[in-house]
């Protein structure tokens, strides 16, 4: 497996307790995001390194999710129907923030836009989403923390579908299951992906993502 792991306990003491933050596993050139499919959908990307123009509907957002734990609430560890073939997929860094330059917040936040008017022309006119949902821990409980999840439609959908901006795909399905009787307190046996606070300088992005340069 490619995707690089460390002790849970380890890591979470230095992960921000609150606040919006986009925690991910990346390097100098890709960063790590996460998908859940049906096993039709996730074995054909796995093997090929892309999706298909017929893998899913583009005319639906497709949400990627560059954190582990969140990706594991919404797919209950590879255990809900149609979501039990987990994904890591790495995307290069030049192509994630340029994704992010054209994102819109999916609710209107009067921090980030001047009006509910000015919110929706920017909705209309992006086919890219970004929520800030609750974070979880292992033992799927709520977090004051937020952690971000990206919708990808109509173009950048297709283009995502047919391999843009991937450069891997790994299905970790296996690694999932392994860890999932160890995702109750004190988390002592669980291993996850290694994240830390992806750093964000672009003030355009920031803008939009309505967060902080960091």
């Amino acid at each position: 497996m490619r995707l690089l792991t460390d002790s849970y306990t380890a890591q979470v003491s230095h992960w921000p307790q609150r606040g919006r933050h986009l925690l991910a596993q990346y390097d100098d050139s890709t960063i790590v995001v996460y998908q859940a499919y049906k096993p039709e959908i996730g074995y054909f990307a796995a093997q090929h390194g892309h999706f298909g123009v017929d893998a899913f509907d583009t005319n639906r957002m497709t949400w990627i999710k560059p954190n582990f734990l969140w990706m594991m609430h919404r797919c209950g560890w590879a255990t809900k129907e149609n979501q039990d073939v987990v994904l890591a997929i790495w995307l290069d860094r030049v192509g994630f923030e340029a994704i992010l330059k054209k994102a819109v917040l999916s609710s209107y936040d009067p921090a980030v836009y001047e009006s509910h008017d000015a919110w929706k022309r920017a909705l209309s006119a992006s086919a890219v989403r970004v929520q800030w949902d609750p974070d979880y821990n292992p033992a799927d409980g709520r977090l004051e923390r937020r952690a971000i999840q990206i919708g990808l439609g109509g173009k950048a959908a297709a283009h995502y579908a047919q391999g843009g901006w991937i450069t891997h795909i790994e299905d970790i399905t296996e690694f999932v299951r392994e860890q999932h009787p160890y995702t109750q307190p004190p988390y002592a046996n669980l291993i996850t992906p290694r994240e830390r606070v992806y750093p964000l300088t672009d003030e355009a992005i920031c803008a939009r993502l309505g967060i902080p340069a960091t």
